[in-house]
């Protein structure tokens, strides 16, 4: 009767502990599962959205700094030197890019302006719908992807699902979206 009730209790501490997380839930099967099949981007499309996504960053961001260095410049009445410069080694400049790609993708639920124009979607493994912590992990693991000469991005042609670090970071793939299906119009 004693190895009953030691069971009976060891059962009822593993439901506890279930009720309250501190076991392992496989939880993203289901997802997985879901996306089996879909067919991967390809690397060229992944480097030409991202190149896409930059050149529109910087797009919004030296008229922005240009505005801003006139206005402080004028304000102060020091003389009208105004010098651009993008160094992702800046903090104030490394978050346009974070902003752009971390909520635009959280937004658009997997897309950037250059992903849709390459007909290519980032998509969560986790869930239906990309959170925005995933989308911000993405964008900031970037940077890890970029260190050691870029080979974090090189990983997408070492890693079975073609998964870069920043995608393994914020548990993400990164598919082609399927192509519009064009309607025939009917004579007659």
């Amino acid at each position: 009767m004693k190895v009953w009730e030691a069971i009976r209790k060891a059962w009822g501490a593993v439901q506890e502990a279930v009720k309250n997380g501190r076991v392992f839930d496989p939880h993203e099967t289901a997802r997985a599962e879901a996306l089996a099949g879909a067919p991967l981007a390809e690397f060229w499309q992944r480097t030409a959205a991202f190149v896409i996504d930059f050149l529109i960053v910087l797009a919004v961001y030296v008229p922005f700094e240009l505005v801003r260095q006139y206005l402080v410049l004028r304000a102060t009445h020091h003389p009208l030197h105004i010098a651009l410069r993008f160094n992702l080694h800046e903090l104030t400049d490394l978050v346009w890019l974070v902003v752009y790609a971390g909520i635009s993708v959280w937004w658009t639920n997997g897309l950037t302006l250059g992903k849709r124009l390459l007909r290519i979607r980032v998509v969560s493994l986790l869930r239906p719908r990309i959170t925005l912590w995933q989308g911000l992990e993405r964008a900031l693991g970037y940077g890890a992807s970029a260190l050691e000469g870029g080979f974090g991005f090189l990983q997408f042609f070492l890693q079975r699902n073609r998964c870069c670090v920043h995608d393994r970071i914020a548990e993400t793939i990164v598919i082609q979206e399927p192509r519009p299906v064009r309607h025939k119009r009917g004579t007659g």
